[in-house]
């Protein structure tokens, strides 16, 4: 069994193990969540299980993860994105004010890195907006992380597998007390669904190598990486504008609602919705290969 292999079977028994102590530290602090309007639970579900990814990702890094490229700066700025979203988890605050931290843990990670000014920011334009997206996304047992799967799995293939095959273990392990079958047991909350999309989003930045390519270049090539989450954000940002709502008021428009709406089974929609995210994730990575091989 190689070390690969452990790290991935370590990750993965965290999240089995450590989930259930998140739940019962939700209970005593009353971080729950309780059924709404656009909520599609039933009854009162523990909301932080953001934090065993949190404490597993930094684990990692501090025991295997600390050589490879950017996962130390990785790691502080997730830590302020995790702390930003447990706050709100707890109370809620300003959706500009959460904005503008994510904005500041994106610097952190992209500044560093040898590439134009042009390119840092669209990179962290790009990290903030996928944090936030992966946030909105969250709204169905199982949704968030699996997607989180996927990105990692795909990246597992196409890029840096020391680097990804933690992150999806570390994911299976908490998807099993968050799996919608028969209900889960506990919800990643603002905390956990901004961090896997800062991770996400980090990782790719600084692993997939965009210095061969231009600003014009790197626009579709983030689009498409950005996956699922980020078109359905733009839908729905684009709708609420249309509609005349701003941009950061919740609506039952995801397009998780609207296939729970049309009475698609919950697993069905996790599947197609993978699919769906995984398609882009392709063509994100082959636009980003072709364009890098015509880069004059």
């Amino acid at each position: 069994m190689n070390l690969l292999t452990l790290q991935f079977l370590a990750a993965l028994g965290w999240g089995v193990l450590v989930t259930p102590l998140s739940i019962s530290l939700a209970r005593r602090f009353r971080v729950l969540d309780a059924p709404g309007d656009r909520k599609i639970h039933s009854g009162i579900v523990p909301r932080g299980a953001g934090i065993v990814v949190w404490l597993g990702y930094l684990l990692w890094v501090l025991l295997s993860g600390w050589s490879l490229p950017s996962t130390r700066l990785i790691a502080i700025g997730g830590t302020l994105v995790f702390l930003v979203g447990y706050v709100d988890d707890m109370k809620q605050t300003s959706p500009f004010a959460r904005l503008a931290f994510h904005g500041i843990a994106a610097m952190i990670v992209i500044l560093p890195l040898p590439l134009g000014s042009l390119e840092k920011a669209l990179l962290v334009f790009w990290i903030a907006g996928c944090t936030n997206a992966y946030n909105l996304i969250d709204g169905m047992d199982g949704l968030c992380l699996s997607l989180s799967i996927v990105t990692a799995g795909i990246l597992s293939v196409f890029g840096d597998i020391a680097l990804w095959l933690p992150l999806a273990g570390l994911c299976s392990g908490i998807l099993v007390w968050n799996f919608p079958s028969p209900r889960a047991r506990t919800f990643l909350g603002d905390g956990g669904s901004t961090l896997l999309g800062f991770l996400c989003a980090s990782q790719m930045a600084t692993s997939l190598h965009f210095a061969s390519l231009d600003p014009l270049r790197m626009i579709p090539v983030l689009a498409l990486l950005g996956g699922l989450p980020v078109f359905d954000t733009l839908v729905a940002v684009g709708r609420r504008l249309v509609g005349g709502r701003s941009p950061f008021l919740p609506d039952r428009g995801h397009i998780h609602h609207r296939l729970l709406d049309r009475s698609f089974p919950v697993t069905a929609i996790i599947v197609t919705m993978g699919s769906m995210h995984l398609s882009l994730l392709l063509a994100g990575i082959g636009m980003s290969r072709f364009l890098s091989a015509i880069n004059p």
